[in-house]
């Protein structure tokens, strides 16, 4: 799988996204849309399927109480309502039928279709009385007794109970209707209704994920692209299908590509152009500045024996020449940092003798001190950490005045090189800006006998390395502290720049 591809794969995957959002809304909208359809439709059938058996068997109830029950002797015997009630069920639609009169005492005559499956206990109390109860008999109410029923739970089965008297005088009929298969026939209807639900919930998941790819694919390639765009590749562009929203988005982008690729070309051609007069004019100058320097030494040397008038110029144009050539030198390698072709020349070194030796050949031996042990092997550049030392020293010892101290300690994988003076300290207002390029303290000072240059090439150097260089003022007030920090093995950066060089030229490839 390519590395775009696992991309994509995790962007679907997180929780946040605009993929999975989209999915959730429309699995959540299927399944109440579903859900609300199924309830309704189970509700509706229900009510239609248990109102027609209902309906059906009342009817025939009413019809046989009225031919059979009702034709019965006025004091009937138990045989003649057995007899009676096995008549009325046996033309049923499959219900049984109790059939109760009294006598003498009020004690209860019972005949029924079936003893096993229906006996008065069966009936509700609640329904008995209602049946029994004389209603009295008005404009609104024709008749004393009427046909009452109730749904009832016996054993776990559904049944409908019914019950009327006759009118006029006769036997209580009572009717017992099972509702077990319609039971069974609404539990297949929830089961149907219940998978119609779950595949119109997959159903909205796939229609969904459909709905995300079509959508989110040109947003995912607007993000890739914007992506690439940030990491410098200004070539990107869109390919652009369709007059949508997202197709003029996608115009827009070009158009905003197309202008910063623009603009950054225009920048970096001035920018090369400046760069190269920089370091044209540097190089020009070395030449006549080598023979100027030659001819100041010259004069240096005869100094003396010159004019006590001519003496104090001599010695203005010799420091004014050494400070110009210091100057130039110091262009030529900004000039080489901005344009990128810096590069380490690594090499294994005592960080003790590395520091003593820059001391040393500067003759600033009586105005360091130095804590160093010997034995700390370091993989540097020693050109480059000469001139970090250099710059930190020299500017300690300029502005701070000595003695310098310049304390060498490792901290894990690091090398660190403490450089402390004892002089007035920096100003607040002015560490931010110490490692700043011409930076002047105090505008009242515009002229300084170094380049301004100095720490912004030390900084430039350790950042080379991997490292930094931090500037503070002693907690104690004493004078300020420069710190240096470079990894003990600059070697592991080279390795690790080359490495990601070579991931991005392989994701770049997978894209392509």
């Amino acid at each position: 799988m390519t590395a775009a591809a696992k991309r994509s794969l995790l962007a679907g995957l997180r929780w946040t996204s605009l993929r999975l959002r989209l999915v959730v809304v429309f699995a959540l909208v299927a399944l109440t849309a579903a859900v609300s359809a199924s309830g309704i439709a189970y509700w509706l059938n229900r009510e239609a399927v248990l109102t027609r058996t209902q309906d059906a068997a009342l009817g025939d109830f009413r019809q046989e109480m009225q031919n059979r029950a009702a034709s019965l002797p006025l004091h009937p015997t138990k045989d003649d309502l057995q007899n009676a009630a096995v008549q009325m069920a046996s033309s049923s639609p499959g219900y049984s039928v109790l059939l109760v009169d009294k006598r003498d005492g009020d004690k209860p005559i019972v005949g029924n279709s079936n003893l096993d499956t229906f006996t008065l206990d069966n009936v509700p109390l609640s329904l008995q009385q209602q049946v029994n109860r004389k209603q009295p008999a008005d404009a609104g109410n024709a008749y004393p007794y009427h046909l009452f029923w109730q749904r009832t739970s016996i054993r776990g089965t559904p049944y409908l109970v019914a019950g009327t008297r006759i009118i006029g005088g006769g036997p209580t009929g009572y009717m017992l209707k099972s509702l077990d298969q319609e039971r069974q026939d609404l539990n297949s209807l929830a089961w149907s209704l219940g998978i119609a639900t779950g595949l119109a919930l997959v159903g909205s998941a796939l229609l969904a994920q459909a709905a995300a790819t079509t959508v989110l694919r040109p947003v995912q390639r607007l993000g890739d692209a914007a992506r690439k765009l940030g990491e410098g590749k200004l070539d990107t562009r869109l390919v652009v299908s369709g007059t949508d929203e997202l197709a003029d988005l996608s115009r827009t982008f070009n158009r905003a590509a197309s202008s910063l690729e623009k603009k950054v070309a225009d920048m970096s051609a001035r920018e090369e152009s400046s760069r190269r007069f920089v370091a044209d004019m540097s190089h020009e100058l070395r030449t006549p500045l080598t023979a100027i320097t030659a001819v100041a030494e010259v004069l240096e040397d005869e100094a003396d024996s010159l004019d006590p008038m001519i003496a104090p110029a001599v010695h203005l144009v010799v420091s004014e020449t050494r400070r110009l050539n210091d100057l130039v030198e110091n262009l030529m390698e900004v000039t080489r940092f901005d344009a990128g072709t810096a590069r380490l020349v690594l090499d294994t070194v005592d960080v003790a003798d590395q520091v003593t030796a820059c001391i040393d050949a500067r003759a600033w031996l009586d105005a360091v001190d130095l804590d160093a042990e010997r034995g700390m092997m370091v993989r540097l550049d020693p050109r480059r950490l000469d001139v970090i030392l250099a710059n930190l020293i020299g500017n300690a010892l300029k502005h701070g005045g000595s003695p310098v101290r310049v304390a060498v300690r490792t901290d894990g994988d690091e090398l660190v090189i403490e450089v402390r003076d004892h002089g007035p300290g920096i100003p607040e207002d002015v560490l931010p800006h110490v490692f700043d390029r011409f930076y002047k303290a105090s505008a009242s000072r515009p002229r300084s006998e170094g380049s301004g240059l100095g720490l912004s090439i030390a900084m430039e150097n350790a950042h080379i390395h991997g490292g930094d260089i931090t500037a503070a003022n002693s907690p104690d007030g004493d004078g300020a502290v420069f710190v240096l920090r470079l990894p003990r093995d600059a070697e592991e950066l080279t390795r690790t720049a080359r490495d990601r060089g070579a991931e991005a030229r392989d994701e770049e490839g997978d894209a392509t």
